[in-house]
């Protein structure tokens, strides 16, 4: 049996289980702070996740630890980090779907705040900025009646099911691209592109979006290693936006 699964004791009780976290600790804003790997020991509960276990240990063992969490729902996105070398959610990751030693990491990329804590915010507030992802619509058409004019179902459903997006920055971490170029929109920037491509309030034309992602930064910096596609906590199908906007931005460009 594997140390995955849940050990039986005689009687067919179950057994609790002891996890160990080695979690990597530093703290930028001290001066005498240096990257280090730091273990605590923590008896397993039943339904406990990552995010339980964290604040066990930061309630009764250090309290000195950082790390992020706003909704513990999966809906806000800011307990993403690196779990076991493998960008995830927190308060959506299993303790009894893991080992009993569990390394957990920042994510790369994004700007550190101190050990578990990165500022994703600023990354992605800097790339909405630089993208416009917002609807861009003639200005005598911005009026209640026209921003809430009927759009088929299926459109609709299309539509929201890209903005199911919860910008926790896990497809950036886990993203070759991201690491080498500071400049590269990631899939969450092209996903948000994707959107507003099939929005029909969005008055920009396909040379407008192909000026915003059509070259090594966008669609054509993306290396197809499908680290965004196997990581999103939404299952969004991210790849798949993004060969679409590369067809159409080859298109445009021939």
């Amino acid at each position: 049996m594997s140390d995955v699964q849940n050990n039986t004791a005689s009687g067919g009780q179950t057994r609790q289980r002891t996890l160990t976290f080695h979690i990597l600790r530093y703290n930028p804003q001290e001066p005498d702070s240096k990257p280090r790997m730091q273990s605590y020991q923590l008896e397993e509960a039943e339904g406990m996740t990552l995010f339980l276990a964290l604040s066990e240990i930061r309630e009764h063992q250090d309290p000195t630890l950082q790390y992020d969490f706003v909704c513990r729902a999966g809906i806000c996105g800011s307990c993403s980090m690196l779990i076991n070398g493998r960008p995830g959610l927190a308060c959506r990751t299993l303790t009894k779907d893991l080992d009993t030693n569990i390394t957990l990491a920042p994510l790369p990329v994004f700007e550190l705040i101190g050990d578990l804590s990165v500022n994703t915010g600023k990354w992605m507030r800097g790339m909405s900025e630089r993208l416009e992802t917002w609807v861009h619509a003639k200005e005598e058409e911005v009026n209640l009646s026209k921003a809430e004019a009927r759009m088929e179902p299926e459109l609709a459903e299309k539509i929201y099911e890209l903005d199911r997006c919860v910008e926790c920055g896990s497809c950036v971490a886990a993203c070759g691209t991201a690491q080498m170029r500071k400049d590269f929109v990631g899939a969450v920037g092209m996903n948000k592109v994707a959107r507003f491509k099939l929005d029909p309030r969005d008055v920009r034309t396909d040379d407008d979006f192909y000026e915003l992602v059509g070259d090594d930064s966008g669609v054509f910096g993306c290396m197809s290693l499908l680290g965004c596609h196997d990581v999103c906590p939404k299952e969004l199908p991210l790849q798949t936006q993004i060969a679409f906007l590369r067809r159409k931005m080859a298109t445009i460009g021939c």
